[in-house]
């Protein structure tokens, strides 16, 4: 698997996240709701690993540990926004290391061309 295949899996993930995330908070006010997450690291050593290509969904399990209010929903805002500052913070790694690998691949085309 290239190195840009692997980052596109990863910005993948990334972006699955963000979703979930934000999903979660705009449920803070639905009855019943509970809060889903799915392992980010263990998602991505499954897509890296799947030779098939990763096509399925990540697997999401609901979190553990939060306080239900009396109608069930247990959506914690400040999770909810130190998860969706990390997922941020992970895509924008992702961007620059694909940009780092374009910019890589460009340098040694431009090289290449200098040989001739």
């Amino acid at each position: 698997m290239s190195g840009i295949e692997m980052l596109d899996k990863y910005l993948g993930l990334a972006t699955e996240r963000q979703k979930l995330v934000v999903t979660n908070m705009a449920n803070i006010d639905t009855p019943g709701y509970r809060t889903e997450d799915f392992d980010f690291r263990s998602e991505l050593s499954r897509a890296v690993n799947n030779d098939a290509g990763m096509t399925a969904q990540p697997v999401m399990h609901e979190v553990s540990g939060l306080v239900a209010r009396p109608d069930g929903n247990n959506v914690n805002l400040d999770r909810e926004g130190m998860a969706l500052a990390e997922t941020q913070m992970q895509f924008r790694i992702g961007v620059q290391l694909i940009r780092s690998e374009f910019h890589r691949i460009l340098t040694a085309i431009n090289e290449g061309d200098k040989l001739e």
